[in-house]
């Protein structure tokens, strides 16, 4: 059955008022937008803007407190600057080394970089402090202070650094601007070390707790002693390896209290302070024995590696020796065999079985010398390794310097001298015959006058010509002293001399200057006049019946050369490189020989890496041979 005419219409006109609404639904928002895109012309550009700054927003809190001393108006609009994600302690670091950069050079140039680092560093210390918000670490009061002090540093010197480009101020500003560059330092130093209080804090709790759970009885498994246990494993995964309070997780400041109850419930349970003190002395004792245990363990590795040749320098020693035998006899001669024995030429050794420690020396001795084809580089060495270093030198000729190399073992006069000493040492470097062959010069070189003799852990950095020319005074060696009680290679006479011995007490003053044995210049002429070749021996065979010094060749040279000494100056060498991590960078840059004397030699995985990169340049580390044996920088 159709339906009624009165339904059709019905139906029709919603149809059409469907149509309608959704013809206005399209048409609408085209007219609104076309009109809106007005702005786009100057004056819809100005209408927009309008529009722009009456939209409001929140202020930082923090932001406006840290200036509050400047009205809004003042303010400039803030560079955009994006960073990258890093850690808190890293940044620091980081930032602290730009600044004391920009402390030695505050040019005009360099004032505009300071200004972006300080604006960086603000930045920086606000987004720390969000960071620590958003992780649940509250700021105390102190540390807002710092920040703010903080940031007004920054202000100060950014308003310093401009006014001084526009007004062209001069030097006294720029030791102001210095002045302030440090303030900012300290204050942003005081503000790292406050950061890591909490993590401190946890520290602190755990030690506590065991201390509570020392006096339960063995075996109990009280509830206490659950929950106690349970917060110690808590804590120590909230701490893991966080250093600072912002690499701790949201929850530390939630499990930090539940810890805290939990001490509050084993105080109750045991309130004798007595015997928690006692405990903690105990605790703190068995923490020193095991300190002083693992040091006496990390003493003994570092000794071990030291007297160890590396699998790397024992392959480049067969490889190079392999070479060797290879060559014929005519190929296996050096250049200028007659400058071997010329006394007016500059003649250096060096007593090595390291091809590596001996390469260096040669090269940084030739790359420093302002007249190198007047150098002639005697460097000895054993039988074992006598075709090793030889094949080195071959292979790489040091300019137009001259290399003599000799084999101990050809010596035949040394077979009359009698050096079976016994040592209660089995450290190669002490018992070694190449490291007392120094006391044999005048007869290794009876040609020469004068020699200056290397050890091989050195790097010279400057020309050593001004040695040569050195009033000598009737003196037999020179050397440079060791007797300032403020130097970290201070050394006493007692210290390695037994002056308990009667013999030596009667004949040597305990306070007289010692010296080092590293870079040291011989007159070999008054050598043989004081005989003193003769002289070691006979402290040397006195030495093996009763104990009268120390192993090694050091306490020997003093009594050797006891007041025959010519004092250098600090100047030609610095010590302790091998044993002291603080030597002055200045006094290593100014000096013209620095020695690594001590167990952590350059040539070593265990050397120190802030001074191993004086030794390294000297070494090419693009050879071939090199490369095969995995030798790197």
């Amino acid at each position: 059955m159709p339906p009624p005419p009165t339904m059709k219409k019905i139906r029709r006109w919603q149809r059409t008022l469907i149509l309608a609404l959704l013809s206005l639904s399209v048409v609408a928002p085209l007219i609104f937008v076309s009109h809106r895109l007005n702005f786009l012309t100057p004056d819809g550009r100005r209408d927009f803007l309008d529009d722009l700054s009456s939209f409001a927003y929140k202020p930082d809190p923090l932001k406006l407190n840290a200036i509050e001393q400047e009205s809004a108006e003042e303010l400039e609009e803030p560079k955009q600057v994006v960073y990258k994600e890093n850690d808190f302690g890293v940044a620091i670091s980081n930032n602290s080394e730009r600044t004391n950069d920009s402390e030695d050079s505050l040019t005009d140039g360099s004032r505009s970089n300071l200004l972006e680092v300080n604006v960086s560093e603000v930045d920086h210390h606000e987004r720390q402090v969000e960071e620590a918000q958003q992780k649940g670490l509250s700021l105390t009061d102190g540390d807002k202070r710092n920040l703010n002090e903080t940031v007004m540093h920054n202000l100060d010197i950014s308003t310093n650094s401009q006014s001084t480009r526009s007004e062209n101020i001069e030097v006294g500003d720029k030791q102001s601007d210095r002045k302030a560059t440090r303030r900012h330092q300290n204050s942003r130093s005081q503000y790292r070390k406050v950061t890591n209080h909490k993590v401190e804090e946890i520290k602190d709790q755990i030690v506590r707790a065991r201390a509570y759970l020392s006096f339960a009885p063995p075996g109990s498994n009280s509830h206490l002693v659950k929950e106690l246990k349970l917060r110690i494993k808590d804590m120590e995964r909230v701490a893991g390896e966080a250093t600072y309070d912002s690499d701790l997780p949201r929850s530390a400041l939630q499990k930090m209290r539940h810890m805290e109850a939990s001490l509050s419930k084993a105080n109750r349970a045991f309130p004798d302070c007595s015997s928690m003190a006692s405990k903690l002395r105990a605790m703190n004792h068995n923490v020193e024995e095991q300190l002083r245990s693992q040091q006496r363990q990390a003493t003994y590795l570092v000794h071990l590696a030291a007297r160890t040749t590396p699998k790397g320098l024992h392959c480049l020693s067969m490889r190079l020796t392999a070479d060797y035998f290879a060559l014929g006899p005519e190929q296996r001669k050096f250049p200028n065999e007659n400058k071997f024995n010329d006394p007016k030429l500059y003649h250096y050794a060096v007593f090595s079985d390291n091809v590596l420690a001996s390469a260096v020396v040669v090269n940084s001795t030739v790359s420093a010398a302002k007249e190198e084809e007047k150098i002639v580089f005697h460097v000895v060495t054993n039988s074992l390794y006598f075709p090793a270093i030889s094949m080195w030198f071959l292979l790489n000729p040091p300019g137009s310097a001259t290399v003599h190399i000799q084999n101990m073992d050809n010596f035949k006069w040394l077979s009359k001298y009698s050096t079976s000493k016994k040592y209660d040492s089995n450290d190669p470097r002490y018992t070694s015959e190449l490291n007392y062959l120094r006391f044999y010069l005048p007869e290794i070189f009876p040609a020469l006058h004068k020699i200056v003799l290397f050890d091989h852990d050195v790097v010279v950095q400057q020309d050593l010509s001004g040695l040569w020319n050195a009033n000598m005074e009737g003196k037999v060696i020179g050397a440079v002293q060791t007797c300032e009680e403020s130097e970290s290679s201070f050394r006493r006479m007692n210290m390695l001399i037994n002056f308990s011995d009667p013999f030596i007490a009667k004949r040597f003053d305990v306070n007289a200057c010692t010296w080092a044995f590293g870079m040291n210049l011989f007159d070999l002429q008054q050598w043989r006049r004081h005989n003193l070749t003769a002289v070691y021996h006979k402290y040397l065979q006195m030495g093996s019946k009763r104990p009268l010094f120390n192993t090694g060749s050091l306490p020997l040279g003093w009594l050797t050369f006891y007041n025959k000494t010519m004092v250098l100056d600090r100047r030609w060498q610095v010590l302790g490189l091998g044993s002291d991590s603080a030597v002055d960078g200045n006094e290593i840059e100014q000096s013209a020989v620095i020695h690594y004397d001590g167990v952590r030699k350059p040539w070593l995985d265990i050397a120190m890496r802030r001074y191993k990169n004086y030794w390294t340049k000297f070494v090419n580390f693009d050879c071939p041979l090199l490369q095969r044996c995995n030798l790197q920088a």
